[in-house]
C-alpha cells in the first residue's frame, strides 16, 4: 500500500489502519485513464441530483477526488479568491464540515450561515431574494434546508452556482457521489476494462426509497453503472408497493439496474458484497428512526470480505463493535467525502485549469 499523508505529515493509512483499511484511492488512479476534458462541463453548473451526471464526468471526477486524497498537500489554492456562501438551514454536522474543510483546503473563503433565525428568512423574506444577495456576496452556494423545493426556489434568481447538500425529501447528490466514491476505492476493478474488470457485486441497501434523500440519490447513481452491480437489494420492511414513489423505480429497471425488494436482512447478508445502511426517513416535517428494525455488528452474518457503509450519524443500527473490523468502511467513506467535494467544487468554480498541470 502506499503511503497517504495529511497536511501534517502524519501517515494516516498506517496511523489508524484497524479505522481506515487499505483505503488508499491508488487503485483509482490506475485503473481511470487520464482525460480531464469531461469534468468542464461541470464549470459554474448547480448540482441538484444525481441524474445530471454520467460515467465519463463520474470517472473523471472520481479521479481527481482520488489525486486530491492522495496528496493533498499538493493542491492548496485552486480556489484562492473564492468565497463560500454555506448555508445550512437545517442541522448537519459531516455534510456542511466536509464542504467547508474541502474550501478551506482548497485556499478559499466561507461565509457560514447555521441558523434560519438570524436571516432575512424569519422575517418573511423569501429564498429567491436571499439568493439575489447572494450574488453579491459570494461564487458559489451550498444549501441545506428541511424542504425540497428549497434549493429550486433560490435557483430562480441565481447566478452563482449552487449545491442541493441535502433538502427534506429530495436528494443528496454529494452524499451519492461520495458512496460510489468510497466502493470504487474499494473495488477500482469494477470499472477497469478488458481482462482486469472484476464481476459485478451484490449490494444490499437498508432504507426506504422515497423518505430517505441519500437512498434516493444513491440508487439513481447506481443506475449510472448497471454492469457494474449484479444486483441491488432493498431491504426494508414496508410494504413493498409503498417504498418508491411514482416511476422511482421505473428509472432504475430502465437504466438496466436490477433491482429486488425483501424484508429479511439477515438472509441476505451472507450473499452481500456492499451493505448500506441508513435509518432516518423523513416524516412531514421531522424525521423517523428506522434503527430499531435492522441492526448490524459483529453479529451480522457478514460474508468474511463484505463492507458497510453508512452516510453517519448512526444510531443503534450500527454497532461501534464493527468500528474495529475490516468491514468498517464508513469512516473512510466520510474522510472520502472531503476529496470528492473538492473535485467537485473546483470544477464548480472554473478552477480546473489550475490543477490540470499536475494531472496524473
Amino acid at each position: 500500500m502506499v503511503d497517504a499523508f495529511d497536511e501534517k505529515g502524519v501517515n494516516f493509512e498506517r496511523a489508524v489502519p484497524d479505522v481506515y483499511g487499505d483505503a488508499h484511492p491508488k487503485g483509482l488512479l490506475k485503473t481511470i485513464q487520464e482525460d480531464g476534458e469531461p469534468l468542464k462541463q461541470l464549470s459554474s453548473q448547480h448540482i441538484i441530483s444525481s441524474d445530471q451526471f454520467d460515467q465519463d464526468v463520474l470517472l473523471q471526477l472520481f479521479r481527481l477526488a482520488a489525486k486530491f486524497e492522495a496528496n493533498p498537500r499538493r493542491f492548496r489554492t485552486p480556489l484562492q479568491g473564492k468565497i463560500l456562501i454555506s448555508a445550512f438551514y437545517e442541522p448537519s454536522t459531516r455534510t456542511r464540515l466536509s464542504f467547508e474543510s474541502a474550501w478551506h483546503r482548497l485556499g478559499g473563503d466561507i461565509m457560514s450561515i447555521t441558523d434560519r433565525s438570524t436571516t432575512g428568512i424569519a422575517k418573511g423574506e423569501s429564498l429567491s431574494d436571499v439568493g439575489e444577495m447572494f450574488n453579491n456576496y459570494g461564487d458559489c452556494v451550498v444549501l441545506r434546508d428541511n424542504y425540497e423545493s428549497s434549493v429550486h426556489e433560490m435557483m430562480r434568481s441565481l447566478r452563482i452556482p449552487i449545491i442541493n447538500a441535502g433538502n427534506g425529501l429530495d436528494e443528496h447528490p454529494t452524499q451519492a457521489l461520495a458512496d460510489l466514491y468510497t466502493i470504487l476505492k474499494w473495488k477500482p476493478e469494477l470499472v477497469a476494462t478488458g481482462d482486469d474488470k472484476a464481476d459485478p457485486i451484490r449490494i444490499g441497501v437498508v432504507g426506504v426509497p422515497n423518505q430517505m434523500r441519500t437512498v434516493r440519490s444513491l440508487l439513481k447513481m447506481f443506475a449510472i453503472f448497471p454492469e457494474t452491480m449484479e444486483e441491488v437489494v432493498v431491504i426494508c420492511e414496508d410494504d413493498p408497493g409503498a417504498i418508491f414513489d411514482t416511476g422511482q423505480l421505473e428509472q432504475l429497471t430502465q437504466a438496466g439496474l436490477n433491482v429486488r425488494v425483501t424484508s429479511d436482512l439477515d438472509e441476505e447478508l451472507p450473499k452481500l458484497d456492499v451493505v448500506y445502511i441508513n435509518a432516518i426517513a423523513w416524516k412531514g416535517d421531522g424525521f423517523e428512526s428506522y434503527g430499531a428494525r435492522y441492526v448490524l455488528d459483529s453479529k451480522s452474518p457478514l460474508k468474511k470480505d463484505a463492507i458497510v457503509l453508512h452516510p453517519l450519524a448512526r444510531g443503534e443500527e450500527l454497532g461501534v463493535d464493527l468500528d474495529g473490523t475490516p468491514h468498517n468502511w464508513y469512516f473512510s467513506q466520510a474522510r472520502g467525502a472531503v476529496f470528492l467535494r473538492m473535485a467537485l467544487l473546483t470544477c464548480m468554480c472554473e478552477r480546473i485549469e489550475r490543477v490540470m498541470d499536475v494531472w496524473m
